[in-house]
């Protein structure tokens, strides 16, 4: 019984660190899949308590994005962007699945539309590719590299 146990517990291990990795993210897939795609600087982020379709309430960050570049979809000099988590006075809430939004950081952005004049990430957290300084992605691809996977898959689909 006790090695039953043991083995439960490892199995459990197992898949929960498979679990909070996730997929990785197929720039081309969410390109096709989105209704925007930008490469934008947050230009101020507004974190406040919300209430889910779920009735459960959370903290969601409300971010202007100031778009650097349209690949995909009607052109805007910004847009709004919702994302679950962020601080409300000393109460943060971070999902594990989203990456916070800081005033000042670039991205490449995809998204759909949702409720108002809000958009959310395509795919969650994977609707969100942040660009360093440098250019470059958190997986080490160029700015220039996704640049190009978005184009060739957009062009793919008729340019939608």
């Amino acid at each position: 019984m006790k090695r039953l146990l043991v083995v439960c517990a490892l199995a459990g291990s197992v898949l929960s660190v498979q679990a909070q990795g996730g997929p990785p993210s197929d720039v081309a897939n969410n390109a096709k899949g989105a209704g925007r795609v930008v490469v934008a600087r947050i230009a101020a982020v507004r974190a406040q308590f919300e209430t889910n379709q779920f009735g459960d309430q959370l903290i969601v960050s409300h971010a202007v994005l100031e778009v650097l570049e349209t690949l995909k979809g009607a052109p805007a000099a910004s847009l709004n962007v919702a994302v679950e988590g962020g601080t409300v006075g000393d109460l943060t809430l971070k999902v594990s699945d989203l990456p916070s939004l800081a005033e000042g950081e670039r991205a490449m952005f995809f998204l759909d539309a949702a409720a108002g004049s809000d958009h959310k990430p395509h795919g969650r957290g994977l609707g969100i590719v942040k660009i360093d300084e440098r250019d470059r992605a958190e997986d080490g691809a160029s700015l220039d590299d996704l640049r190009t996977q978005v184009r060739e898959a957009v062009s793919a689909r008729g340019g939608r």
